[in-house]
């Protein structure tokens, strides 16, 4: 898993509550069984019309907010099955970081997995980057692990929470896989003295 750096983007408002999984990646598109391709599926049934055209009407088909690697949604995000597709997805479409008030527990935890960072915040505060980010043709947030902040260019500054071990996970590029293999040489030894 890459290093979680600091992430500069204008964020990509989705402005709807309990995204649930199958809007995020629809079932018909789990039939891969790698973690990379998902993305051109991402929000599939909201992207696209039913004749394969972009919905224009839908936030991520707006240039403005086409490259954003931040994405802001309402509360809930994430409900429904649990399928780690759906954090695969995101990630591979390019989103590093997401920021809610409330996620679902299973999406969460998932997001640490695959190198995307959630972040919770207050009604008032996510209020305020997603009228920010529609009003400001040149809003850019900047999210920094190392320091647990969020900043915009506009004056606005928070200091969020994270476990520390998550943190210290994102921060070093340590999966489930690699913090296995930091063990390595004790089991080697430990699996040779097995053997004798």
């Amino acid at each position: 898993m890459e290093k979680f750096k600091t992430v500069n983007s204008r964020p990509a408002p989705l402005d709807s509550s309990n995204v649930d999984t199958d809007q995020i990646i629809p079932k018909q598109f789990l039939k891969r069984i790698e973690r990379t391709g998902f993305g051109q599926f991402l929000f599939f049934d909201w992207r696209f019309n039913d004749d394969g055209s972009e919905n224009e009407n839908f936030v991520l088909n707006d240039s403005r907010f086409r490259d954003s690697e931040i994405l802001l949604s309402q509360e809930n995000f994430g409900c429904g099955s649990s399928r780690e597709h759906a954090p695969w997805a995101l990630r591979d479409y390019g989103f590093k970081v997401i920021i809610s008030t409330s996620f679902a527990d299973i999406l969460y935890n998932n997001c640490f997995k695959n190198c995307i960072l959630p972040i919770i915040l207050s009604e008032d505060k996510l209020d305020y980057l997603f009228k920010s980010t529609i009003e400001f043709e040149d809003y850019k947030l900047v999210i920094d692990l190392e320091l647990m902040a969020i900043s915009d260019n506009k004056g606005f500054s928070y200091k969020f929470n994270i476990d520390p071990y998550r943190r210290k996970c994102l921060l070093e590029g340590l999966d489930d896989i690699s913090l296995t293999l930091i063990h390595e040489e004790k089991i080697t030894s430990y699996e040779n003295n097995l053997i004798k």
